[in-house]
């Protein structure tokens, strides 16, 4: 580990994790850019060369000069100061995608704040917003893929050249929240696996090779029309409804023994990813058994995210 990664870490552990944070001069650091070095070593020299040859323009433009840089310098420093960030929390995402953390910068100055950048620290992907006087705007970056599992939102740095260019003004923000990566589901998976005899009898259940789950007859004239299976008829141009006996007779779980032994957990995890977001398109009721870990059958997007949600923390047996 680099010298500077390991002062990165330090300086980021003296941070407090927190969501919402407001700048003061107690967290707001300024340093001359290249640039203001640049500008710094001119003046020297217009100084010198003043002095030397007793020229009086050449002291006025050496001092307008001056003054300039240190008016920018404290207009640099304004800009960020006093200003108000709101990490809003991210939603759940799939392994292997970036993940958009979005963030609320308000402003209480009755000025607007020129050229506001947000980035990850340590990243040169610089999002750039102006923030209205006595208003808000929005910065949103994106954090590069994060396996499964639970993770704390990175650390993030906030940073203004405005007006000049000749300094930096930035700061260090530790979110304390946290962002949930589902598994990616697989993409060919396999078809649903056979429902399972609500009895615990022996049974089977015949499985589609479309890899639909069994629980749906051809549509009788009186069927109520929350039995149709719309997705269904817009693939096959044909009326099917649920079976109601059927269903209740039969349960579809989808268990991590289904998966087979021979691929890795990671693998496995993503078939059965796959196979909720395929019961779940088919508004089938299902359960997930993972090990000791057992969510009994149901429907909807809340039983969906608690799937999603056990597979994410899953910690393998």
């Amino acid at each position: 580990m680099t010298i500077r990664r390991r002062l990165q870490q330090w300086f980021e552990s003296r941070i407090a994790p927190r969501d919402c944070v407001t700048l003061t001069q107690r967290n707001v650091y300024i340093l001359p850019t290249s640039a203001g070095w640049m500008m710094a070593f001119t003046l020297l020299v217009l100084l010198v060369a003043s002095i030397n040859y007793q020229l009086n323009l050449g002291y006025v433009l050496t001092f307008l000069l001056t003054g300039s840089t240190v008016i920018g310098m404290h207009v640099c420093h304004g800009t960020l100061r006093g200003l108000t960030m709101n990490l809003v929390a991210p939603d759940a995402h799939f392994a292997g995608g970036n993940i958009p953390i979005s963030v609320h910068l308000v402003s209480q100055r009755k000025s607007v704040r020129y050229s506001i950048g947000l980035a990850l620290w340590g990243s040169d992907h610089w999002s750039w917003t102006d923030v209205p006087a006595q208003g808000h705007s929005t910065l949103q970056v994106a954090c590069t893929p994060l396996p499964r599992g639970l993770h704390r939102i990175p650390t993030l740095t906030a940073e203004t050249r405005f007006p000049l260019g000749t300094f930096r003004v930035w700061t260090v923000w530790r979110p304390a929240a946290q962002v949930l990566v589902y598994p990616a589901p697989e993409l060919h998976a396999p078809p649903l696996p056979a429902g399972e005899p609500c009895g615990g009898g022996a049974s089977a259940v015949r499985r589609h090779t479309t890899g639909e789950f069994d629980g749906v007859r051809a549509y009788r004239r009186g069927d109520p029309l929350k039995r149709v299976v719309w997705k269904k008829v817009a693939k096959a141009d044909e009326l099917v409804s649920r079976d109601a006996q059927q269903v209740h007779r039969m349960e579809l779980w989808l268990d991590l023994a289904h998966t087979g032994s021979t691929q890795s957990l990671e693998h496995r995890l993503s078939r059965l990813c796959a196979w909720v977001l395929a019961a779940q398109e088919q508004q089938l009721s299902y359960g997930l058994r993972l090990a000791a870990v057992e969510i009994a059958p149901n429907v909807g997007e809340a039983h969906k995210k608690a799937c999603l949600q056990a597979l994410a923390l899953y910690a393998g047996s």
